[in-house]
């Protein structure tokens, strides 16, 4: 597997074109898929990672690792340095034959936001303190991304889609995807309260109808 050297004005879906043409085994580590990305950096990566939970190819084991790497890509960029990830993360293995197809989605899928993109809203994007908040709020969309719900449609989704819109917001100087970001999170919170509240009801439901039953024995 060859490293990929990508030029600064490559865009963010020809970037995910590449990394797919040049995944040829059939496993690949976490490692290699870093390796992939180049000089395109951790924010690169990040979109790189939500890739699989947007597109509908299934790779399992995917959400607890790749959210914890997201985790440490948002820390590594509110601290303003290269996160540390731990050898046993990045020797990690998936398949290639899931993971090709899931990258070939996931570029034309920024192909299409790429249109979107561009300079505007500098105040989400140009000050060392928006940086610091956005390296938070992506480590946030990561810790969602690793929430219990990975059965539940969307659960994975909405968090995905926030630390997309961050990282390519930011690799843009692009502060409205930036803010949607946001949105993106909020409605994550907002959508695992619902299913926590819904959850907490029906058992509290299941209680009152199977109290009388159990008090009868």
């Amino acid at each position: 597997m060859t490293e990929l050297i990508h030029d600064v004005r490559t865009t963010l879906s020809r970037a995910l074109s590449e990394a797919a043409r040049s995944l040829t085994g059939e496993t690949a580590s976490v490692r290699e898929l870093l390796a992939l990305i180049g000089e395109q950096g951790m924010l690169m990566f990040c979109i790189f990672l939500t890739i699989p939970f947007l597109v509908p190819v299934s790779i399992p084991g995917v959400s607890t690792v790749f959210g914890l790497l997201v985790i440490l890509i948002g820390y590594g960029v509110a601290l303003n340095r290269m996160p540390w990830l731990p050898d046993r993360l990045l020797d990690r293995r998936f398949p290639g034959a899931k993971l090709v197809p899931a990258l070939e989605q996931g570029a034309r899928l920024l192909a299409r936001l790429e249109r979107f993109l561009h300079p505007r809203w500098s105040v989400f994007v140009r000050s060392p303190f928006a940086n610091r908040w956005n390296g938070w709020m992506i480590a946030l969309a990561g810790v969602l991304l690793m929430a219990p719900f990975g059965l539940v449609p969307f659960s994975n989704t909405l968090p995905a889609l926030a630390a997309l819109f961050l990282a390519a917001g930011m690799l843009e100087q692009d502060g409205l995807f930036v803010f949607l970001g946001y949105g993106w999170i909020v409605a994550t919170i907002v959508y695992f309260v619902v299913l926590i509240a819904a959850a907490i009801a029906a058992g509290v439901g299941l209680t009152r109808v199977l109290a009388p039953g159990l008090l009868f024995f």
